[in-house]
């Protein structure tokens, strides 16, 4: 079969960048072009191990204009959409433009264009609402010793998402939407609810193990949705490293995908 060509939006972003540079690899399996909304990388390629990306595999594009968008996904199978505002004290404006409209002019342009699957990149913040109560409150503060592993109830797929701020309310929006296009229009919409990967792949604290994930973790989820059977027609995965006491549910993830995660923050402390 020939190669499955995939677009990656936000490549110039951390983790966009790395899963473009992870699949760009596979030339026999993944035929990988790139979207972001300029050419250049902003300053902050400078602190991460940038691929650069030719520009003949670039398309730019503004998420907020459709236009941009559809011509950005035309020909593709499959897109990973990573270009959002990921700050959540991103102002409501910037939240509004790249996050919400720019969620629906991805998932539109994709339906019209015949994408068959759309990889959303969602946030674990979308449950940090949970860690107001206990047994999750503990895992912020100098708790852990009190906690049994074994024990621990993880936050799964299937509870009520609990958002704090506007960055987190727009990644409820986008994965409402998956479950809408891929229940009305027969898409393949798969959201992957990210924990904290940083361009060291280090935990900045300890309090960090229970949200982090490390950077080949992730690229290995997000090749597992691009590659998943065409029967998976919506579903929602945490992506977590195997860390000992993880905020939330993995198991979801290693049981519909075969996901392994190789990490674990412990061993990052």
């Amino acid at each position: 079969m020939p190669p499955l060509k995939v677009l990656i939006t936000g490549a110039h972003g951390l983790i966009g960048n790395l899963v473009y540079a992870h699949l760009a690899a596979q030339p026999e399996t993944y035929d990988v072009y790139a979207s972001a909304r300029r050419a250049q990388p902003s300053h902050r390629a400078e602190t991460m191990q940038f691929c650069p990306i030719p520009p003949d595999r670039l398309r730019l594009a503004e998420m907020s204009d459709f236009a941009a968008v559809q011509q950005a996904v035309q020909g593709m199978e499959a897109i990973v959409h990573m270009a959002a505002d990921p700050d959540g004290r991103a102002g409501w404006e910037s939240v509004l433009q790249n996050n919400i409209i720019g969620a629906h002019n991805l998932f539109e342009a994709a339906r019209l264009a015949g994408v068959k699957r759309v990889i959303y990149a969602s946030t674990n913040q979308v449950v940090f609402g949970y860690m107001s109560t206990e047994p999750y409150k503990s895992l912020l503060g100098r708790g852990f010793e009190n906690l049994s592993p074994e024990e621990f109830p993880h936050i799964d797929h299937t509870q009520p998402a609990r958002p704090l701020n506007d960055y987190a309310c727009s990644k409820v929006y986008g994965e409402a939407l998956a479950y809408m296009y891929a229940q009305t229009h027969g898409m393949s919409c798969i959201c992957l609810r990210i924990g904290w990967v940083l361009s060291d792949d280090r935990l900045p604290h300890p309090r960090a193990r229970s949200i982090w994930c490390s950077q080949r973790d992730i690229v290995q989820l997000v090749e597992r949705c691009v590659s998943a059977p065409d029967s998976l027609r919506f579903d929602i995965f945490f992506g977590h490293s195997a860390n000992e006491y993880n905020l939330v549910d993995i198991q979801h993830a290693r049981d519909v995908l075969g996901y392994v995660p190789q990490d674990r923050a412990e061993d990052r402390l």
